[in-house]
């Protein structure tokens, strides 16, 4: 009997799969067995990054198979090579009982599911949770800069876990103003440095912007 999952040449297919593997290493198991390399097997190329839990599920398959390493006792597979396991899957399927990857999960199976999806989120709850805020100074080339320009330049710059607040314009002297902004940012996300470095005094915003100066910085 063949093993049963959807078509992964589909993005309904690759979606449930990619949520399936979310809290497994593997398809069935602690262990690559010949359920990883039939679901394998049936993903026509290489999966786009779009889907985390297959891309690392992919690649590790990818690995273990390069090195002879996907091997199962319980499930009669051993594997030296990339080519022959997966046609030695594909040939022994049918010789299967049934064994819906996809079907209904037990009570204890969607307990052990939720605590460590939950586990999983809180992890990242944690990673984000601090903070900061930040003041800085911007300074344009000379009096005939366009702030507002300016402005629209340093604002389009998109980090995870950078957001833009309230700024002004404050006159240094000779007609020429600065740009003072605040902006609020996740420490393990966004470093300051190197969002001036990187981002707010290159091309093409250095048009605009001659420095940036980190006026003040207070932990949220």
């Amino acid at each position: 009997m063949a093993v049963s999952f959807p078509n992964l040449s589909s993005s309904t297919g690759l979606k449930k799969l990619d949520d399936f593997l979310l809290t497994r290493s593997y398809v069935t198991g602690y262990q690559a067995s010949k359920d990883d390399l039939t679901v394998y097997s049936s993903i026509s190329s290489v999966p786009s990054d779009v889907y985390v839990n297959i891309s690392r599920w992919y690649n590790h398959i990818t690995a273990l198979l390069s090195l002879g390493g996907v091997s199962s006792e319980s499930a009669g597979v051993t594997v030296s090579s990339s080519a022959a396991p997966i046609e030695e899957a594909k040939a022994s399927v049918d010789d299967d009982d049934d064994v819906d990857l996809f079907g209904e999960e037990t009570e204890e199976e969607k307990k052990a599911a939720d605590d460590r999806a939950a586990a999983m989120k809180a992890s990242v709850k944690k990673k984000e949770s601090g903070k900061s805020s930040v003041l800085l100074d911007v300074k344009p080339w000379d009096d005939e800069t366009d702030m507002k320009k300016l402005e629209e330049a340093v604002r389009s710059v998109h980090l995870d876990g950078l957001l833009w607040g309230a700024s002004k314009l404050v006159p240094v002297g000779y007609g020429i103003k600065k740009l003072t902004i605040m902006m609020t940012i996740v420490d393990d996300l966004v470093s300051v440095d190197d969002l001036i470095d990187e981002r707010l005094t290159v091309e093409p915003i250095n048009e605009y912007v001659q420095s940036c100066d980190i006026v003040a910085f207070n932990k949220i």
